[in-house]
């Protein structure tokens, strides 16, 4: 939600606020993004806490361990398998990925629609609108439909991407099987969510049967709990291999490579990125005592 523009309008209002009143937030989960946003509105706040509820029984869920680069077929061998889905929705941890899994689906010829952050209000309702008019069938969206938003008789829920908070899976799969109905909640694993997973399993509880891959498809091993060590494809991290240093000596994993010839120049280049500023991930600047 903050994502989506409230961060602004939440500061603006607290900014016409007296400095010296009473402030009390809630939240659904925590994520670090609305622990900074506490820090900067509380002064010495007390922290009451909710134990998360679990999945409901009626959820099937399922994971399957897959390389990035097998996660579309992967996803159509299993809509394949389900038949005729009526109403899907596929989850994202990344707006870039939303986008790039909608173009897929579109190109399948697929009924879907995406939904993130980066439309407006009327946008997303229009989404949602004809999302449960069954316009279409697959939505594929961020985490802002995880949440907050109502819409009946959902079959599926696809995590194609872990998410980063073991709370948000709670959220994601509890739009599937509501009202004593039943659903069905998958979850594509690449290398680099592997650990991710392992905690979502230690706060519902539970260990998620991971049937084998269909149709020759390959995955990395499931040992959650060991540092990784590359193979998953592109994760949140990215394609292991080593961190690229300025001598070019290369880091752990980075290989044997030739040495730049030396640039005399290359002190007296400016950093392009130096002095814009940029955004640091979190709050705007706002009061510097908040109270």
């Amino acid at each position: 939600m903050l994502d989506m523009g409230f961060h602004d309008d939440i500061m603006k209002i607290v900014e016409l606020t007296p400095k010296s009143r009473q402030t009390m937030l809630f939240s659904a989960t925590m994520p670090p993004k609305i622990r900074k946003l506490a820090e900067k509105l509380l002064n010495n706040p007390i922290n009451v806490e909710i134990a998360v509820s679990k999945p409901s029984e009626n959820i099937k869920q399922l994971a399957y361990l897959v390389n990035d680069d097998h996660k579309d077929r992967l996803l159509e061998l299993l809509m394949e398998e389900q038949g005729d889905v009526s109403s899907c929705i596929i989850f994202c941890s990344r707006k870039s990925a939303v986008k790039s899994v909608n173009r897929t689906l579109q190109k399948k010829g697929w009924k879907s629609r995406a939904i993130s952050s980066d439309l407006d209000q009327k946008e997303r309702e229009d989404v949602l609108s004809g999302f449960r008019n069954k316009k279409f069938n697959f939505l594929v969206a961020t985490d802002v439909m995880s949440r907050g938003i109502d819409i009946d008789n959902i079959e599926i829920v696809v995590n194609y991407e872990v998410p980063k908070d073991a709370e948000d899976y709670v959220h994601r799969i509890g739009r599937t099987a509501r009202a004593g109905a039943s659903g069905l909640a998958i979850t594509l694993i690449n290398g680099f969510d592997v650990n991710g997973f392992g905690d979502i399993e230690k706060l519902i509880e539970k260990t998620i049967e991971k049937p084998a891959l269909p149709g020759g498809l390959r995955g990395p091993e499931y040992n959650p709990g060991e540092k990784r060590s590359g193979g998953g494809g592109r994760g949140r991290q990215g394609g292991g291999g080593g961190k690229k240093r300025f001598d070019n000596k290369g880091g752990s994993g980075g290989g044997d490579r030739k040495k730049r010839p030396f640039n005399p120049n290359w002190k007296k280049r400016k950093n392009p990125s130096s002095g814009s500023g940029g955004n640091s991930g979190g709050a705007a600047s706002g009061n510097s005592n908040p109270s």
